[in-house]
């Protein structure tokens, strides 16, 4: 089976989006639906508390670890969301630009949002994904 996933541009929605409008999973293919992954360390603290940027590194680092463990990468992503506890749309891009490198060339759809609280002491970024690999 080829890769599973295809992001799809939509030609009649503004360009200026930095990331596919929608992407299909092809049939056979294994969904891998991910829990939020938070900025925590191995002994379950959160870092950097008060960096976004920090703890946006720290999220991708876990997701990364969370999606191997179902044999998949962030290039098998479908889907992400992207929660950020600010009012400023300066943290949110902040975030952004750390989760978009994390992500490299794979533009899959994603929604970024700024929320009021997450659930951990000190914890401003939260992103959690969905993604489809070849059925085994």
């Amino acid at each position: 089976m080829s890769h599973p996933v295809r992001l799809l541009p939509v030609p009649a929605l503004a360009d200026v989006a930095p990331y596919a409008y929608l992407a299909t999973v092809e049939p056979g293919a294994r969904l891998v639906f991910t829990a939020g992954a938070c900025p925590l360390d191995a002994e379950g603290r959160t870092v950097a508390p008060g960096d976004h940027a920090a703890q946006a590194r720290q999220v991708m680092a876990n997701l990364e670890t969370a999606l191997a463990a179902a044999g998949a990468t962030l290039a098998d992503v479908v889907k992400s969301t992207v929660y950020v506890a600010s009012t400023r749309q300066e943290d949110l891009v902040t975030v952004w630009e750390v989760v978009r490198a994390a992500f490299g060339d794979h533009d899959a759809p994603s929604t970024l949002l700024g929320v009021t609280v997450l659930g951990y002491r000190d914890q401003l970024v939260e992103v959690e994904a969905i993604a489809a690999i070849p059925a085994s």
